[in-house]
């Protein structure tokens, strides 16, 4: 299966409306809310993010609240202890820089390249891809679990493409660019529903029959 079959079918059959499927209220709690993300799921994140966000809309009432008070929102994450640290330190360097405390806060232009973005505590490079592409629609793709996983099995990446840095490098070249800015989108959204690690759902898949998958159930 190419990439092109792949991404004229599989577009169809998911929501292209829906960005992400993490709870946010503004740029600055979609960052925090990636950040959380990190080894742990988007429904147990969303089970925690209405309150904190409720509490903590911007990065001056995310100061206000404080790490202990942060962390007795995220507690219940993986790696809730750094990833607190990590989010006071964003919150901190973008009160510092900007001063902005605009419940619909928006990042400074400058943040709006991958590169600025990496400057930013708790912000690496997926978690870069990931809000630019989905904040302003950059080409970039975002490699998680659901990623990695599929663009191995579809053998669209070599054995060598061991982390996420790899897999996207692999994938920008293989992937045709005018499919670059969906790429995420799509390929999350049918790994976590489809096209599962574990007993995928290959009766309900649009390439089911032009995939060659060693664990296809059909």
């Amino acid at each position: 299966m190419t990439p092109e079959q792949y991404f004229e079918r599989v577009p169809k059959s998911v929501d292209m409306n829906i960005r992400s499927e993490l709870y946010s209220t503004n740029e600055f709690t979609f960052a925090v809310a990636v950040i959380l993300s990190a080894q742990a799921t988007d429904k147990k994140v969303n089970e925690i993010t209405p309150a904190l966000f409720a509490a903590a809309p911007t990065p001056a009432r995310m100061l206000a609240l404080g790490e202990d008070g942060l962390k007795s929102h995220i507690r219940v994450i993986s790696f809730f202890n750094n990833k607190a640290k990590s989010i006071m330190g964003l919150a901190a360097r973008l009160m510092d820089e900007d001063g902005n405390n605009d419940e619909n806060y928006k990042f400074p232009a400058r943040y709006h390249n991958r590169d600025s973005l990496m400057t930013l505590p708790g912000v690496g490079q997926k978690t870069a891809n990931v809000i630019m592409n989905v904040l302003w629609g950059a080409p970039n793709i975002g490699v998680d679990t659901h990623v990695f996983r599929n663009a191995h099995r579809y053998g669209w990446v070599g054995g060598d493409a061991n982390t996420p840095e790899k897999v996207e490098e692999q994938l920008l070249k293989k992937i045709p660019k005018k499919y670059h800015g969906i790429v995420n989108h799509v390929m999350v959204l049918h790994g976590r529903y489809i096209c599962k690690a574990l007993r995928p759902k290959c009766a309900d898949c649009p390439v089911a029959n032009l995939c060659a998958a060693r664990d296809k159930t059909v």
